[in-house]
């Protein structure tokens, strides 16, 4: 005769596994997926101060925009966000440096983040 008590333990044991896995189970992976925003500059005179202040407002926009906006009470979310903004703002650096140095008017700078 099977003891009672052993197949209560097994049992809780084996229901304890399957519970500890499930949510592994269910997760399924997050598919990054990239935006793109483009900064128009052809408006702008980028060998005035006023024009490179108007460019850097227009690049910090679109970050905000590939970058989404998380929820006030979302504190990872909110650090992830800042976080990706600052990496695009990164990545478009060296096309605006290229336009100043240029003053390329009319050319598009594209703003990226994948997330």
């Amino acid at each position: 005769m099977r003891n009672p008590f052993v197949l209560a333990i097994a049992s809780a044991i084996i229901t304890a596994g399957l519970i500890k896995a499930v949510p592994a189970l269910a997760e399924t992976p997050a598919v990054e997926q990239t935006y793109v925003s483009y900064v128009k500059t052809a408006d702008l005179n980028l060998t005035s101060e006023r024009g490179q202040q108007a460019l850097d407002r227009r690049l910090a926009q679109a970050a905000r925009e590939v970058c989404g906006v998380p929820s006030d009470s979302d504190l990872v979310g909110q650090n992830k966000v800042r976080q990706c903004r600052d990496e695009a703002i990164q990545r478009a650096a060296a096309e605006r440096e290229a336009l100043l140095a240029a003053a390329n008017r009319g050319a598009v700078i594209a703003i990226t983040a994948s997330r």
